[in-house]
């Protein structure tokens, strides 16, 4: 792969050759990755309010619904004693208002799980800090929040409603509980991107290559370090860029397979590659204060960037 361009500025890391590479103070999304992000969490909130508001209108609307039967006072013969009596007026919930409902939670599911497959992707495209704790939680998982509070009252209220019959309430309620569960589901971040695994990989790959730069195709989901592998010999088109670019493009990690592909560009590998791709691994998995070791190469001069230690605060 081709040597960075030079830069000017002091404290520079330096290539092998003499050149200078932009060390990684920190990953950040590119200009349209964020544009991107920016307009999915838009539409996924306007979906989640949408929701939200169906579910009001389902409480305050369609639970109230009642017809009255019995008001003329006819006579009615009781089974138990024989008697006559006069029948009362009682409250029934109307079967359009039980159909209604039924339809009202399916969109409020529908809407709930769309808006959170977008926010899950702005996400993955401009994710939080994982060193934020509160806020990566809440904007990671967000999605799962948002199905709560547009379900569970309503699944609550359903349950309590005096007018609905057995069968009204049961089968309401069930299909409540069941979309909610996986509206909840879809909104769960199980594997959420951080600003931390990115810096990471970018850097095990300045470090490996002496510049910010990957390979990836349409298809998978890791970028590569040599355009030669047999990974991405799929016929289609071989794109080159940052990691940041390779991010935008869907790509969310670098392969733990660097040091077979660095070999098959006859790229030096170095003698700590096994222990690089086991602190890749658990970084990845969400264990961001994994230390990330520094490359040991064979020969010092097979160093394709010098980056030196910052002094200790």
């Amino acid at each position: 792969m081709a040597q960075s361009k030079k830069t000017t500025g002091a404290a520079q890391p330096v290539t092998a050759d003499g050149g200078s590479a932009e060390p990684p103070a920190s990953w950040k999304p590119t200009a349209s990755a964020k544009s991107k992000a920016t307009t999915f969490r838009w539409i996924a909130a306007v979906l989640w309010i949408i929701a939200i508001a169906t579910e009001a209108v389902a409480i305050f609307w369609v639970l109230r619904q009642r017809v009255f039967v019995g008001e003329d006072g006819q006579l009615l013969r009781n089974p138990d004693t024989g008697l006559l009596e006069q029948s009362t007026a009682t409250a029934q919930f109307p079967q359009w208002a039980f159909i209604t409902l039924i339809v009202m939670l399916v969109i409020i599911a529908a809407l709930s799980i769309t808006g959170s497959i977008l926010w899950k992707k702005a996400n993955h495209l401009d994710p939080a800090r994982k060193s934020e704790t509160m806020r990566f939680f809440v904007q990671n998982q967000l999605g799962a929040i948002i199905a709560i509070i547009a379900f569970l009252p309503l699944i609550i209220l359903i349950f309590l409603n005096k007018d609905m019959d057995k069968g009204q309430k049961t089968t309401a309620g069930i299909v409540g509980i069941v979309l909610a569960a996986v509206a909840v589901m879809f909104g769960i971040d199980f594997n959420p991107a951080s600003v931390e695994q990115y810096t990471a990989d970018q850097s095990a790959v300045i470090q490996l290559l002496g510049q910010d730069e990957v390979v990836w195709v349409a298809g998978g989901s890791v970028y590569h370090v040599c355009d030669q592998v047999s990974d991405i010999q799929t016929g289609s088109e071989k794109i080159t860029g940052t990691t940041a670019e390779a991010v935008e493009a869907g790509k969310q990690r670098l392969t733990l397979k660097f040091a077979s592909e660095m070999r098959a560009c006859d790229l030096t590998v170095p003698e700590n590659a096994d222990e690089i791709a086991d602190a890749l691994r658990e970084i990845q998995a969400g264990n961001v204060d994994t230390l990330l070791p520094q490359p040991v190469w064979a020969d010092p001069a097979d160093a394709p960037i010098v980056v030196e230690d910052a002094p200790a605060e």
